[in-house]
């Protein structure tokens, strides 16, 4: 069960028919004690245990993978297109066989099974596939740790983020309008220079874009900038990445990111320059969330020669948003949020 017990995080979609007079559906598998567990999506609910010793590769070296939960001849069949969940499923199959007791194998025969099996694993599991798919599959309570420790590294170069209750009440209104219910904005008492996504839907900005500024929609353009960058590139893998693949590996498999595995990192994106997601894209989120985008554009370049696609097709270039982002007292009170 050793071999098993690496892959008992590793989860993939599917589609299972349990008999020929029944249509495919979807499923999620996944590993559980020698068994092969069939689930609904939506419900979780279990749908069918295969035992991993019977299952059979209906259709070897194409794919997608077909598998039948004993001979050929059975009726019900799973199809796989995830390369890992297939070579995986393969992988486990053949170490339990080979760990059966047969007569004349010898003890010292099934430990060199073994370890030929462990092996094999280590070379699927690529540093890059295994943290790709760390990051695929961490559930959000896993994310939003993960995004605290680099919080945490961030603390050390600008200090504690700014909390002052009444701007933290509307900070939190204004995460809810930006981000939605999930989102998260942190202000540090610092100078950014544009706002960074985290890990588990959390956008940090310095008080540099709240401070003297005469508009909300800048602070608020930033934070939805920052938002579609982490659209596009996923912050949590960065993390992952920088961690390395040990890292990842113990995120599988005790649920958890190392402490210290990210020392650093947080100062790291301080140091970097801020990245700018698509201008169509970023137009379209402003527009949803009734945020001018010119306010935005002039703070990254007052001249506008630069960014003068986000200025000519400002969604509100010609009226205003019909809510204004924050009450002209909401926005006194998120300015003071770093006052003692």
């Amino acid at each position: 069960m050793t071999a098993l017990a690496q892959y008992q995080r590793l989860e993939s979609s599917g589609v299972w028919r349990p008999s020929p007079d029944d249509r495919l559906r979807d499923v999620v598998v996944a590993f559980g004690d020698a068994t092969l567990i069939l689930r609904d999506p939506r419900s979780e609910e279990p749908l069918s245990h295969w035992s991993l010793p019977a299952v059979t590769r209906l259709n070897p070296g194409q794919r997608p993978a077909i598998f039948a939960p004993g001979g050929t001849e059975r009726d019900e069949v799973l199809e796989i297109d995830d390369t890992l969940m297939v070579d995986a499923i393969e992988r486990i199959h053949t170490a339990i066989s080979a760990g059966r007791p047969r007569p004349g194998r010898v003890r010292g025969g099934m430990m060199l099974a073994l370890a030929a099996v462990a092996l094999v694993a280590a070379a699927v599991w690529m540093p890059g596939a295994i943290q790709r798919h760390a990051a695929r599959i961490s559930p959000p309570a896993q994310q939003v740790a993960i995004g605290n420790q680099i919080l945490a590294d961030l603390r050390l170069a600008t200090g504690p983020e700014c909390s002052r209750a009444a701007g933290s009440a509307v900070l939190d209104r204004l995460a809810g309008r930006l981000l939605g219910p999930q989102g998260r904005i942190v202000v540090l008492p610092a100078t950014l220079r544009g706002a960074r996504a985290l890990p588990g839907r959390m956008i940090v900005i310095g008080d540099d874009l709240i401070a003297g500024k005469d508009d909300p929609a800048i602070a608020a353009g930033h934070v939805l900038a920052a938002d579609e960058v982490a659209n596009a590139h996923d912050p949590l893998l960065g993390a992952i990445q920088r961690a390395g693949t040990r890292a990842a590996i113990e995120m599988l498999t005790a649920g958890e990111m190392p402490a210290g595995a990210l020392a650093g990192y947080g100062q790291t994106l301080l140091a970097g320059p801020v990245a700018r997601p698509a201008d169509e894209a970023l137009l379209a989120r402003m527009e949803q969330a009734g945020v001018p985008s010119e306010p935005y554009a002039r703070s990254l370049d007052p001249t506008g020669e630069s960014v003068l696609p986000l200025i000519e097709a400002d969604p509100f270039r010609t009226a205003p948003p019909a809510r204004p982002i924050l009450s002209a007292g909401e926005w006194v009170q998120l300015q003071q949020i770093c006052s003692i």
